[in-house]
């Protein structure tokens, strides 16, 4: 059999070099410069604060872009309410633009209510009577004594300073009017729509109440009409849209998910969470959603509601119980609990150091810490508050504890 012709005399463009190769330099990807964000440690996602510093902490650095944290409301929705507001404030003061949607109160209502930003003494002006202190030869010699602190700035100033990822907020006072109307904000007041009342036919067709699918579709519609989901050439700086959804699930939205066990829209909620999340993934945007769950008699709906969001956190007050006396817990406000994180390009979340936290209102701020409790009971606690520990002990001990917050708290 005769052998293969080579081809010598072909000219070299027919074949390749032979210092080609397939092999090329991975780059690594840059991530979008928007002020108020900043690229994760943990997985690289770009993160926003939730204005809550601590929680911010808590739940690994921040709230991913593109992601939905759920806020378990307490029972007399005042600390998840302030939560919301924490959440609009730090979008105020990064210069993000606002979505806020309730059926209760009217968005206006919500940001004229925004916590106060602290400022430092880098972002507010000096008075003249600053100006002159600083040039007082007096005041200079005093600071010679400690010379090598005199460029360092003050502890307010390092906490509140404007380049400082997550800013920190005074709960005492409002915002000011002016900066809240320098933000653009979105609204969604429901009263204002007229297509929340629909005949029986259309409401059996859709597997969402129209209350719900009108605030789908006009979120959807100022996504794109903004530019959030990238359709549209950016003609200007790239902007991050934080949404602030108020109590979805209560009967104010349509909903009948509080009112019985086997509610006739068992999956409305649900579905509208799948919508919301498939416009989240795909734009630059970032959602808080509240819902009371202590008003769902379903378990089971709760659960797939949790599982659906990406961060899911529940807050329990004392207000209202016996641990609001209880001497044990009188550093506290209630207690938080983290029911679910994020699995954000990797394959376990980062969980927090600790799982026992609790929060408390100070006087300017809200905190979330770790709960301490005595080890041993003083002879100022009483029975009652030594009985209801020592069979919480016994019960987190062995093993046949239930879902109770308060019941996994106690476990030490």
């Amino acid at each position: 059999m005769a052998a293969p012709k080579m081809s010598m005399g072909k000219p070299t463009a027919d074949r390749l070099p032979c210092n080609t190769t397939s092999f090329q330099k991975k780059s690594r990807s840059k991530l979008v410069s928007i002020p108020g964000t900043r690229p994760s440690i943990q997985n690289g996602q770009l993160i926003v604060s939730t204005g809550v510093t601590s929680l911010d902490y808590v739940i690994g650095g921040g709230l991913a872009v593109g992601t939905l944290l759920l806020i378990e409301e307490d029972r007399y929705d005042s600390y998840s309410r302030m939560l919301l507001k924490y959440f609009l404030a730090e979008g105020v003061v990064c210069g993000h633009e606002l979505y806020v949607a309730s059926a209760l109160d009217h968005p206006n209502d919500i940001l004229q209510e925004l916590p106060a930003p602290i400022l430092d003494d880098i972002a507010s002006p000096k008075t003249v009577e600053d100006q002159a202190k600083s040039c007082d030869p007096e005041s200079q010699d005093a600071m010679k004594i400690a010379w090598r602190y005199q460029h360092l700035p003050k502890v307010q100033t390092a906490l509140a300073s404007s380049s400082r990822f997550g800013h920190y907020y005074d709960v005492s006072k409002t915002m000011d009017p002016e900066i809240c109307q320098a933000a653009r904000c979105h609204g969604f007041y429901l009263p204002e729509h007229s297509t929340a009342v629909t005949s029986p036919t259309a409401t059996r067709q859709s597997p969402m109440p129209e209350t719900y699918s009108s605030l789908l579709n006009n979120l959807q519609e100022v996504i794109h009409r903004e530019g959030f989901d990238g359709s549209v050439p950016q003609t200007k700086s790239r902007n991050i849209l934080r949404i602030g959804l108020h109590s979805l699930g209560s009967a104010l939205w349509g909903d009948d998910l509080c009112c019985h066990e086997n509610p006739s829209h068992g999956h409305a909620l649900t579905t509208f969470l799948y919508g919301l999340r498939a416009m989240l993934r795909s734009s630059l945007s970032v959602a808080v959603v509240t819902v009371p769950s202590h008003l769902i008699q379903n378990r089971a709906l709760m659960g797939n509601i949790t599982r659906l969001c990406d961060t899911a956190i529940a807050l329990e007050s004392f207000r209202g119980s016996e641990r609001e006396t209880n001497p044990l817990y009188k550093d506290y406000h209630g207690l938080l609990d983290v029911r679910q994180l994020p699995y954000l390009n990797c394959l376990v979340c980062d969980l927090p150091d600790n799982k026992d936290l609790a929060f408390k209102l100070k006087r300017k701020q809200f905190t979330i810490e770790r709960l301490h409790l005595p080890p041993d009971l003083s002879e100022t606690v009483s029975r009652v508050s030594r009985g209801e520990l020592t069979g919480t002990a016994m019960v987190g001990s062995s093993g046949c504890g239930s879902g109770s917050t308060g019941n996994r708290h106690l476990d030490f």
